[in-house]
């Protein structure tokens, strides 16, 4: 039997995303990242299924990759964002929507979502800062704890955790970074100011012959090499909490014939038996008795379960292109050109997404 190529394996994920089976949707991108060249569009569609899946920690560092290989993507940028603000890292949150809402000023629609976000990231974000401050007002006898000089923040990508201090204008000869296999330090001594010490037990190991910094015009840029490649950090810092580990690609048939095995995900409730959580999905759905739009999802998923490769890619084309408002089963009449939105009459057509 063939390998399938890359661009099967995402047309196969866009379905299983469509079906809302998004732990499947995610595994294959998982394989089509393996099987092809790194793609910008794989990681920032994977990203947007680990969002689904309530993953924001590996959706976060998915868009980050994602935009990495592809600075220009607005949904990269888009993408991470949601997961930053999800997870609370409410800098990378807005550092990514300035990144995105710049590549996208025509676009009305994505420079609202852009709006929106960076509306909720200022709403959230300044909870802390006044929680804290009227926390040390009512202790004037006490001697007020020494703010930071400056501010700093991480975010993930595959093999790199980037630590940022926000320092403008610094001279690189004022600046001292040091790399342990689990510690770093980070001092900035200024003549004739107090000095600037971060100096964190790190969340996990790193390879310090890998690791770099630079000194640019506005910031401090530390790029920490992971000992384990593909480990989200959930923190800066060390923590007891357990880590997630992006999903290695299903195995392949082995030699003695058995099918590729379903990923497992962390979960605080155990591992989850994919295969008979399938099952009973599926008899339920034979067994329940449908009817209004209901009934009519289930006849059309029957049709598309049951169709050949052309009557599939026909009405996964004609969807997805017309926004939900066209099904064809038709690839000959389909195929060669775009299918455009075609709403009931009376209403309008809206797209979403982020």
């Amino acid at each position: 039997m063939a390998t399938p190529t890359p661009s099967e394996l995402e047309r196969k994920a866009k379905e299983a995303f469509f079906d809302d089976d998004f732990a499947l949707a995610a595994a294959l991108y998982t394989q089509a990242i393996a099987a092809g060249a790194p793609s910008a569009a794989f990681y920032a569609d994977r990203a947007q299924a680990y969002i689904k899946m309530g993953d924001f920690a590996a959706g976060a560092a998915d868009a980050a990759r994602a935009a990495e290989l592809d600075p220009a993507m607005p949904r990269a940028h888009l993408r991470r964002a949601h997961a930053c603000v999800k997870l609370e890292q409410y800098d990378a949150a807005r550092a990514a929507v300035e990144a995105g809402a710049a590549l996208a000023p025509a676009d009305a629609r994505l420079a609202q979502r852009f709006a929106q976000l960076m509306k909720e990231i200022d709403a959230k974000a300044s909870k802390p800062m006044e929680t804290e401050a009227s926390a040390a007002a009512p202790v004037p006898a006490a001697a007020p704890a020494e703010k930071a000089k400056y501010r700093h923040d991480y975010y993930n990508s595959a093999a790199e955790v980037v630590v940022t201090v926000f320092a403008k204008g610094m001279a690189p000869e004022h600046v001292a970074v040091e790399f342990g296999e689990q510690v770093l330090s980070i001092s900035v001594e200024v003549p004739g100011e107090l000095p600037y010490h971060l100096q964190p037990r790190l969340f996990g190991k790193v390879v310090p012959d890998k690791c770099r910094f630079a000194v640019l015009s506005t910031k401090i840029e530390v790029r920490l090499a992971k000992a384990e490649p593909g480990t989200t950090w959930t923190s800066l810092e060390f923590t007891d909490k357990p880590r997630f580990i992006a999903a290695a690609p299903p195995s392949g048939s082995n030699s003695a014939g058995g099918g590729a095995k379903r990923p497992s995900y962390p979960s605080s409730k155990g591992r989850k038996d994919w295969d008979k959580i399938e099952a009973e999905v599926k008899k339920a759905e034979k067994e329940e008795k449908l009817d209004g739009d209901a009934a009519a999802n289930k006849f059309f998923k029957d049709i598309f379960s049951n169709a050949d490769e052309d009557m599939r890619r026909a009405m996964t084309k004609s969807y997805l292109e017309s926004n939900g408002t066209v099904l064809s089963t038709n690839w000959e009449d389909v195929g060669s050109k775009k299918i455009e939105p075609s709403p009931p009459e009376g209403m309008d057509l809206r797209k979403w997404e982020y």
